[in-house]
């Protein structure tokens, strides 16, 4: 049976959601960790991970590190929250609902202008949980996966491709146990289950005319190279690239004549998926 989500979000600071439970079990579906250093960023500075669910805009990977969302303040505007960049900006409203959440988003800026979101979701997972996404979905693996792979990565490609769960014979929808590697990866599909024991989480993203994606990254302590910890994410995305700066004519979102691109980010809660 579905069931709401209660969600927390820290507007001060990135409007990050530093919360997302399952109303009745209690199951805390994100990850965080201890940075302190969060709290005093400033545009254009590294990314300081504290897990949740950042708002990756206008980029993930690249310049700026995982977009400007994240190193600013957001405010609070009727029932929407807020944030003013240079050259857009994002307004989003976040309700619950029965059967869990729904995100709203309108992103204001000139026409043309071009970009990637991602819902950047680092969750807490058992080494038991496993990822749902439709079979045979064309899936894009970056560079940090060669090591994985049986083949040779094609001297400067960004990105080799296949299909899910086994893009280039590298199986990617368990999460497993902590080996060392770390590996992101971007999946045509518009929506996913996420099963971990008795729990499910289901992400459905909605956006006319523009391209739709599920991006993961599976970090089982590979990273960062110093002081690795492991980090999951699964995180529903404007476009098909983590770097703006690689995406093709067709690889990454873009603001419609009307001055203003929209979106929806659908939450499920012990959906039945399969």
């Amino acid at each position: 049976m579905t069931v709401p989500l209660d969600i927390v979000i820290d507007r001060a600071h990135g409007g990050r959601w530093t919360s997302l439970r399952t109303t009745g079990t209690g199951r805390e579906w994100l990850w965080r960790r201890a940075a302190p250093e969060r709290d005093n960023v400033s545009p254009g500075d590294t990314f300081v991970d504290a897990g949740g669910l950042e708002e990756c805009i206008p980029t993930v990977r690249g310049a700026p590190d995982h977009g400007d969302a994240w190193s600013r303040p957001w405010k609070r505007a009727g029932v929407a929250d807020v944030l003013d960049c240079d050259r857009f900006t994002l307004a989003r409203t976040v309700r619950a609902t029965a059967d869990g959440a729904v995100a709203d988003y309108v992103l204001s800026a000139d026409a043309g202008f071009r970009f990637v979101w991602a819902a950047h979701a680092l969750l807490d997972l058992s080494d038991r949980a496993f990822l749902r996404i439709r079979d045979g979905a064309r899936t894009r693996l970056f560079p940090e996966a060669e090591p994985l792979l049986e083949r040779a990565w094609p001297d400067g490609a960004s990105w080799v491709e296949g299909d899910w769960p086994a893009p280039c014979g590298l199986r990617l929808d368990r999460f497993g146990p902590d080996d060392g590697t770390a590996v992101g990866a971007v999946v045509d599909a518009s929506r996913c289950c996420v099963h971990d024991r008795a729990d499910r989480l289901s992400f459905a993203l909605e956006a006319d005319g523009q391209p739709v994606s599920i991006a993961l990254w599976r970090n089982l302590c590979g990273f960062p190279a110093q002081h690795p910890y492991r980090s999951t994410g699964v995180e529903p995305m404007l476009g098909r690239v983590f770097d703006l700066a690689e995406a093709g004519p067709d690889d990454a979102a873009r603001v419609p004549a009307s001055g203003e691109a929209r979106w929806r980010l659908t939450l499920t809660a012990n959906c039945r998926c399969a």
